[in-house]
């Protein structure tokens, strides 16, 4: 009993792969045969950088080039197949101008049906084996109607998956064992060599299209991680600004509830309504001033460290502190000035923050990816905002890489759009960079920025 059940293992272990293998094979070759598949036009994005030579017109035209290779050789099939001469007589001729079509479409049909292509021109390939062998006894099973669909297995097997080749191949081969034992007189002739070469053939292609399989999904990997990387760092320096205005939002608020506070005890006989009023406003300043603490409160704790190089209490950089911030630049090795032009005035304490942080990182990504150069800082004061341009040169020497290349001046962008203003940041002539930025400010009736 024990014997019988070990021996029916490995029976229904085969059983089932055997099965699989052939659930596998209709699922390639039976189902949707015929379904739809077009060939798309080549990427215009990577055509040009393919062939930057090529004129925009003729660009266009070369986007369909695979297509028109294909259509060449089935027409250059059609005028071989039709002029082989199968002999004078009307209805030889006639058969070969039918053979000739039924060999120059399947190349054609595989940019569209690839599948259905590849049982068509497995039908060309037994018509001209069988009819043919009784018109022309000296055609060989593996003729010229063969090599057209080898052809066809091959651009098959580019266009679709890699197991297609081996599925093909055996059914090929099935049948042509078969037409070889009942028109070759029972004799298999050619059949192993040529099977050989056909193997080596589908496998190379099915080679070519695992490569171009694996490439394409690092290639869509790598956009993956690299806009997750993207969409992450974009949510890092939100949270950071928010972080940072918080002490600029939070310090009007306090002031706004001091005021509300003392408004009533410099009145006179304040009106009831009035003290009222003022306490309202008070106890909504404080709710407020709450509110804005806990959220931050559940930012901070996501990201415990980010206050780890200053004091959390300590108030936010403004540009009053910008020699500070060229000095421990000049202090790491990077040689800048700046200019100051304009009436310098204060401004709201979020563009002054903007601001700071702005020069800040143009100068880090300076001291990052230009290494020796010079640096300029150009601040201006002009009606309705402040200007900023930050412009470094050349590097003196190699610059080591950076992965984080790049975050800094999405992070300058989201400041820049959170206040309105306006920003670029492209490389020089010279070989430098230039962030150029402008932070717009409302004037009050004082003159003074609001």
């Amino acid at each position: 009993m024990n014997e019988t059940n070990q021996t029916q293992g490995p029976l229904r272990s085969e059983a089932r792969i055997v099965h699989g293998a052939l659930h596998t094979l209709r699922q390639d070759l039976f189902v949707d045969a015929f379904a739809l598949r077009p060939l798309p036009p080549l990427d215009d994005a990577k055509l040009s950088r393919g062939a930057p030579w090529l004129p925009g017109r003729a660009r266009r035209w070369a986007r369909w080039l695979p297509h028109s290779v294909v259509a060449f050789l089935a027409f250059i099939v059609f005028l071989e197949s039709s002029a082989f001469g199968y002999g004078d007589n009307a209805v030889r001729q006639v058969l070969g101008v039918v053979l000739a079509l039924l060999l120059a479409v399947p190349p054609v049909l595989v940019l569209f049906r690839p599948v259905g292509a590849f049982w068509l021109s497995l039908m060309a390939f037994s018509v001209e084996a069988v009819g043919f062998r009784f018109l022309l006894p000296y055609l060989s099973v593996w003729g010229s109607g063969f090599v057209v669909h080898l052809a066809v297995m091959t651009l098959v097997v580019l266009r679709t998956r890699p197991r297609l080749a081996v599925e093909m191949w055996v059914v090929t081969f099935g049948l042509g064992a078969v037409l070889s034992v009942l028109v070759g007189g029972g004799a298999l002739g050619d059949m192993p060599p040529v099977a050989f070469f056909t193997g080596v053939v589908l496998v190379s292609a099915a080679a070519i299209r695992a490569w171009r399989e694996e490439r394409q999904q690092v290639v869509e990997t790598r956009s993956v991680t690299a806009e997750e990387r993207s969409r992450r760092t974009l949510l890092e320096e939100r949270a950071l600004i928010a972080r940072e205005l918080h002490d600029v939002v939070a310090h009007h608020m306090s002031v706004i509830a001091i005021q509300a506070e003392a408004a009533p005890y410099r009145v006179a006989d304040t009106p009831p309504e009035l003290a009222k009023s003022f306490a309202t406003i008070r106890e909504n300043a404080v709710a407020a001033l709450a509110e804005l603490r806990r959220i931050l409160g559940v930012v901070r704790s996501e990201d415990p460290d980010a206050f780890a190089e200053r004091d959390p209490e300590a108030p936010q950089p403004t540009l009053a502190s910008l020699d500070a911030l060229l000095e421990s630049v000049r202090g790491a090795g990077l040689t800048v000035e700046a200019t100051v032009t304009g009436a310098v005035r204060p401004l709201p304490q979020g563009v002054e923050l903007s601001a700071y942080r702005i020069v800040q990182e143009a100068l880090s990504n300076a001291l990052r990816h230009s290494p020796g150069a010079e640096a300029r800082v150009e601040v201006s004061y002009v009606l309705g905002g402040i200007g900023l341009r930050i412009v470094n040169g050349a590097p003196s020497r190699l610059a080591k890489p950076s992965p984080g290349a790049g975050h800094g001046l999405l992070g300058m962008r989201e400041r820049v759009q959170m206040l309105g203003g306006e920003m670029t940041a492209d490389a020089t002539e010279d070989g430098g960079f230039e962030v150029a930025a402008f932070l717009p400010a409302a004037i009050t009736k004082g003159g003074g920025a609001a």
